[in-house]
This record gives C-alpha cells, structure tokens and sequence, in this order.
C-alpha cells in the first residue's frame, strides 16, 4: 500500500484511479488508511463475497489454522470462516477490459511498482 501510495502522483499523471480492496473489517481498513496515507478508497470486503466472486479465495485448513493460531482471524476479518482472498492487482481500461493483472497466491509477492505503472502506461496509450 504505502508503493503505491509513494507512486501516486505518476499514476495519476498517466489519468488512473486505484481503489484498494481488502478483507478486513471497517475498523481495521480505517486503520490501514491512516497508516499508509492512502487519499484513494480502501473498500472491505467483509466475508470475501467480491474475492469469491472472482475465485480469488482459498479456504485455509486445519495445519494452516495451527500456525496462524496466534491472530484473532475472527476480530481481524468480522468471521471465523478461514477464508483469505488471493493478492491480486488488476489494471482496467476506461472501456471496462482488464488490460493487466498480477494474481499469486503467495501473499509475500506482490505487482511491483514499476510493472503497475507500465501496465497503466499500456492501458493509457501511454508508453
């Protein structure tokens, strides 16, 4: 959040918007908000309806559950369903097609910021 918050004003050059969605009650969104500094929407999606939607969800199980016993999940996502939504980034045109995305299931990876503004120069026309 806080790259893409350091990178905001060349997207926003280049006529893009970013809206961030995450899994975590409103509490902790306005959390994340005030910490990064993020000026752009921070959406919640509570129960992972929008991520399911997308098959971007994983139900975690049981040996899972056991090494992430020591986070209140209930408290951090509003339910104790185990359920996390995938990472992922995606870059859609005025024209409503997704011109890039960035899905891995590994949540320690994200898009790198130069591959988001390069895709955001794509989508533009921008090079």
């Amino acid at each position: 959040m806080s790259a893409v918050v350091q990178a905001l004003d060349r997207i926003e050059a280049m006529g893009a918007q970013i809206v961030a969605i995450v899994p975590e009650t409103q509490e902790y969104t306005r959390q994340l908000k005030a910490d990064s500094g993020a000026p752009f929407p921070i959406l919640t999606d509570l129960d992972n309806g929008y991520a399911l939607s997308l098959n971007l969800a994983i139900w975690l199980g049981a040996e899972i559950k056991n090494l992430l016993s020591y986070q209140d999940m209930a408290k951090f996502h509003g339910n104790d369903g185990w359920m996390l939504p995938i990472p992922a980034v995606f870059v859609v045109g005025r024209d409503g097609i997704v011109k890039a995305r960035f899905v891995d299931p590994d949540f320690r990876k994200r898009m790198e910021i130069d591959d988001l503004l390069e895709a955001l120069a794509g989508a533009s026309g921008r090079r």
